[in-house]
This record gives C-alpha cells, structure tokens and sequence, in this order.
C-alpha cells in the first residue's frame, strides 16, 4: 500500500510571519504560526472546542510573499505535508511535527469594512472566477495587481504581482450540449 503525506489546514495566524534567508545560498524561509479550532457537541449536548497551534515552514517567494502580506489574526489556507524536527535539549532528545508548506492561500475575513485588506477582491477561492480558457491545460499564471494577494503560479507556488488579467466584457457562452455522446465514450 503507498504512503500518503498530505495535510490541508485552515486556520488563523497567530504572530506576524517571521522571514529569514539561508545564509550562501539566500534562500527565503517564513515561520507561520495558525491556530485551528475544533468544535463539537458532547453527548449532553454542551458546545465544545478545543485549539491546536500548528507550526507552518514556507519557503522560496512564496515565503516572501506570505511575510508581505499577511499579518497576525488573517485567516490562510495551507496545503503541505509533515515533517518531524529532532534536536537534544540538556541531553534530552526532544521532536516536534509541523508543516512544510507547498501552497498558501490568503483567505478573506469576510469584514470588508476598510479594514486591513489585501487588495483585489478576488483573493484566492474568493469572488468571481478568473476568464476560462479554452485550452484544457493552461500553461500561464495568473496575475493581480501590485498591494492584492500574490497570486499561484504553474506549479502553486506564489509568484509574484503585475496587473490583472483582462476580463471579458460580455458572459462567456455555455459550455457545448453533449447529449449526442451517446455509444461515443472510449471505456
């Protein structure tokens, strides 16, 4: 049976994110810190909750990109995988499990009462989708506009800001009928 180490996380930072470069080869690092909350009903019916806190590492520009933007108490979305940390402290071997991260997304509070914001509206997952295109495979990365949210690039990551993507002017057409596939389907 394959193995499988893949966590999706949402929660709310809990400290600013903490930026630092590997020294030789300038390597961006960020350390996030999120709190998950778990809540459930007894059998007696009393509403309960408990907290985890959760270690995040983030690397490269996306590391970069999340010390930015994002600030203590902003909801994030994080998909990675784990990773346990080993070192001896006063001849004790001590361990701990956090999260590499492969993706973030910065979540809207929902509060857009011109508050702290990170700009376009259209934060990952949130607001109108970006135009389609007609190709099946997309090759570019979307864009926004510099102050908005950084945007995902082919491969997940964060990759910088620009201007946005131009959007249609009119509604796309509706995807093609295929009431005609009939005996056509290969399997």
């Amino acid at each position: 049976m394959a193995n499988l180490n893949k966590v999706f996380l949402i929660g709310n930072l809990t400290a600013d994110p903490e930026l630092r470069y590997i020294p030789g080869t300038g390597t961006a690092v960020a350390d996030l810190r999120m709190a998950i909350n778990r809540s459930w009903s007894s059998r007696d019916g009393e509403r309960r909750e408990e907290v985890l806190y959760i270690d995040v590492t983030v690397w490269d520009r996306m590391a970069e990109n999340c010390c930015k933007y994002l600030k203590r108490g902003r909801p994030i979305h994080v998909e990675g995988y784990l990773k346990q940390e080993t070192w001896e402290s006063n001849g004790e071997k001590r361990s701990k499990i956090k999260v590499v991260a492969d993706n973030v997304q910065f979540l809207d509070r929902g509060d857009r009462s011109g508050g702290e914001s990170s700009g376009s509206g259209n934060e990952e997952g949130y607001g109108p989708p970006p135009p389609r295109s007609t190709s099946r495979f997309s090759s570019g990365s979307r864009e926004v506009a510099p102050g908005g949210p950084a945007p995902r690039g082919p491969g997940g990551s964060y990759d910088g800001g620009g201007s946005p993507p131009a959007r249609p002017a009119r509604p796309a057409p509706p995807p093609p009928s295929h009431d005609d596939e009939g005996d056509d389907i290969p399997f």
